[in-house]
């Protein structure tokens, strides 16, 4: 008489359900980033000489961020690095720091002509030096919180256009601690934080965002001298903004400014009908 075998199912631990859990798991993977990067910058002021402490402190931190990111991938969700990993990463940076400038001059270049951007002198060429490594971690950073956490945890969940809400509102409350932002502000960082997912879905990698978020900052920061989400910039050009605030931006920058939620929402729509386009929307699973 033939005995049938029966499969003995592993019966989850606390550990594992926990995790299971989407807050918890979500809550780990920020955690994962979070830490190592304080940890870096808490080692950098320590250790690191001062006149060393512009740069290399912003460039361990953005390691370290990524490997926390990428450990928590590894050893959590227990599959491979794809957000982070293909052949074409360098070519998808570019591609989003293309765009960035795109967008950056199509905000500013009507300001240039309508004289509201005025350029006063030029500062020596270092200035482009010392803001490159803190903008690439404020890229990477965040790139990492909002996209590779948040927003790919609730559409794991939840589906996609519940996500790109989420993360919406996220970048905002984020942004409103900022100096001088303005009901402008507000649109204008909501509307670039769905382009930014929107750029994530179009590639379901964290290049092109990375990219895009980086030169636009670094752009109005270290070359326009045009200050960023309400933070002081002092770049190449002496440039200076005149006129209503609702089109200059006023002291918060051109992120206050109206011609700035123009073109990131002509952005944010072909990006999200291009992620379309390539079947990387998805709906709430049931």
């Amino acid at each position: 008489m033939n005995t049938a075998q029966q499969t003995v199912m592993p019966i989850p631990t606390f550990r594992h359900r926990m995790l299971a859990k989407p807050l918890v798991r979500g809550i780990v993977a920020a955690l994962a980033v979070v830490v190592p990067l304080a940890a870096a910058l808490m080692l950098s002021e320590a250790i690191a000489p001062k006149h060393l402490r512009v740069i290399w402190p912003n460039i361990l931190a953005m390691l370290a961020c990524l490997a926390g990111y990428g450990f928590y991938v590894h050893r959590v969700e227990k599959r491979p690095l794809l957000e982070l990993s293909g052949p074409d990463a360098l070519g998808e940076t570019l591609a989003g720091a293309g765009l960035g400038l795109l967008l950056s001059l199509g905000a500013l270049l009507p300001l240039w002509l309508l004289n509201v951007y005025q350029v006063q002198g030029v500062n020596a060429w270092t200035v482009l030096l010392k803001p490159a490594a803190g903008m690439a971690l404020v890229a990477v950073f965040e790139e990492l919180l909002c996209r590779a956490v948040l927003f790919r945890l609730v559409e794991k969940s939840w589906g996609s256009a519940t996500a790109l809400v989420v993360s919406l509102l996220f970048f905002i409350v984020a942004h409103l601690p900022n100096e001088h932002i303005s009901a402008i502000g507000v649109l204008n960082t909501g509307m670039a934080g769905i382009g930014l997912s929107a750029a994530y879905m179009a590639t379901r990698r964290l290049w092109l965002p990375i990219g895009l978020h980086f030169v636009w900052n670094y752009l109005f920061d270290a070359v326009f001298s045009i200050p960023v989400s309400g933070q002081p910039a002092k770049g190449l050009l002496q440039g200076t903004m005149h006129g209503p605030e609702w089109l200059s931006g006023g002291a918060y920058g051109i992120e206050a400014s109206l011609l700035t939620l123009l073109v990131w929402s002509l952005a944010s729509l072909i990006l999200l009908r291009l992620a379309q386009q390539r079947g990387h929307t998805f709906p709430r699973p049931r």
